[in-house]
């Protein structure tokens, strides 16, 4: 305190400050500034010897806010480049060369299946994160391998490995379906869905928008976006400014980002709100998943009921009717009229529902899998708690069957035992842990 005082009283106008000039006072200033020159050099080498010559601390290093890590894992090289050109290359007369993001995740597997096997070129990617399983994510890839897929592992917020990847392949189309996803976890984890739903998508159109030719881009929102709307069936003209939960506002700022790439910079972009996806590979965040793990484990499931004994029912949609919307939008997706980074004129922007258009209630739902698993569940009937959650999801698919020709076809029943066909293959009826 009495150093800073002896500071402050120095007057900062030049001139009305004069230092002794004794020859006493200039030996004291050398000495001084040995004194200093000495310590100095004895700071710097204490720094080297702890950055340069220690070891590295063995603490661990806090997890990203979003559980994304912003490393890539290595890559570059011929050997690597030339297995993305050959996953890359399109091996039909009109097929489309699409980069798909979340590859490894559930919508993007049986995307990238789909597409590979009508003969377009396909590259995935995916950052492998650990919001649930990761096994399951590395087995849906050893999948997409032999199928000819290969999945670069790496993060969409990488600028530096996606414009590598764009300078390797020219892609015509992008499936952007890389989310940070469920609804209740935004509770927990808020950071992460700023980092991948805005921040990734963003980061993607800054790509998108700047290379040449920029690519048609078909990518994932949700049916999330209705939030509150009591009206249904939803419909795309439906008003959107009612989140229920931090995922559903990050999808519709996602919309909102969309739009604004088209217009600046001639973007194509279509957004497809996903209904209640479900299906074997499926993810163990999901409702009819978890149901399934408990009903076998003899565990109690909730069975939630909206406010004054209301019914809870979901638009299920079997994955693959999402698959053939999602190939559908990318058939349809015409060109983006930019060129490097520039708009050159009008370009399409859509957003379509892709559901079933059949709700079904969540207690019908267990039933369901209380035949196909021959076990009777637990029910523990509770009110919905206000963690995002919606009561009830209906599609409105007319635009969707008008412009993309979709046409949802599997029903719960059907879909459920394909899914617990899969499940019990998969998991050893229940024996094989399901995170």
């Amino acid at each position: 305190m009495s150093q800073m005082m002896h500071i402050d009283n120095i007057p900062s106008t030049p001139g009305k400050f004069k230092m002794e000039k004794s020859p006493y006072n200039r030996l004291r200033m050398h000495f001084s500034l040995a004194k200093l020159t000495f310590w100095s050099f004895v700071f710097l080498g204490l720094i080297f010897v702890f950055f340069y010559r220690s070891p590295a601390s063995s603490s661990p290093v806090s997890s990203d806010l979003s559980r994304r890590s912003l490393r890539t894992s290595s890559y570059g090289g011929p050997a690597w480049e030339m297995r993305i050109k050959a996953s890359a290359k399109v091996r039909s007369r009109n097929g489309i060369s699409v980069l798909v993001t979340g590859a490894a995740g559930f919508v993007g597997t049986h995307v990238s299946v789909a597409l590979k096997r009508r003969g377009d070129g396909v590259l995935g990617l995916d950052n492998f994160n650990d919001y649930y399983d990761p096994s399951l994510k590395r087995a849906r890839q050893a999948l997409l391998e032999r199928t000819g897929v290969c999945v670069v592992e790496g993060d969409i917020n990488d600028t530096t490995l996606l414009k590598k990847l764009f300078d390797i392949v020219p892609f015509t189309h992008v499936m952007h379906l890389a989310a940070q996803a469920g609804v209740r976890y935004a509770m927990e984890n808020p950071g992460s869905y700023v980092h991948s739903n805005i921040a990734g998508l963003v980061n993607v159109l800054e790509i998108c928008k700047s290379v040449n030719p920029q690519p048609a881009i078909v990518w994932a929102s949700s049916s999330s976006v209705y939030g509150l709307n009591t009206k249904v069936p939803f419909s795309e003209k439906d008003r959107t400014d009612q989140p229920a939960s931090l995922y559903a506002a990050t999808k519709k700022a996602g919309e909102e980002i969309a739009h604004t790439y088209n217009h600046i910079y001639g973007l194509s972009l279509t957004g497809l709100r996903f209904f209640t996806v479900y299906g074997p590979w499926g993810r163990p965040d999901m409702a009819y998943f978890f149901f399934t793990r408990d009903i076998l484990k003899g565990k109690s499931i909730p069975i939630f009921e909206a406010a004054n004994h209301g019914t809870v029912a979901r638009d299920f949609t079997y994955i693959d009717d999402i698959v053939k919307g999602c190939l559908a939008a990318l058939d349809t997706a015409e060109k983006s009229t930019g060129s490097g980074g520039k708009k050159k004129g009008a370009a399409q922007l859509r957003v379509f529902n892709l559901g079933n258009t059949s709700p079904v209630p969540v207690s019908d739902l267990v039933s369901i899998l209380e035949r196909l698993l021959k076990v009777k569940a637990k029910r523990l009937v509770m009110k919905l708690p206000r963690n995002g959650d919606v009561p009830f999801t209906h599609a409105n698919i007319s635009s969707a069957h008008k412009e993309l020709g979709y046409k949802p076809t599997t029903d719960l029943q059907t879909g459920l035992k394909k899914f617990v066909r899969w499940y019990l293959n998969y998991y050893g009826n229940g024996k094989k842990s399901a995170q």
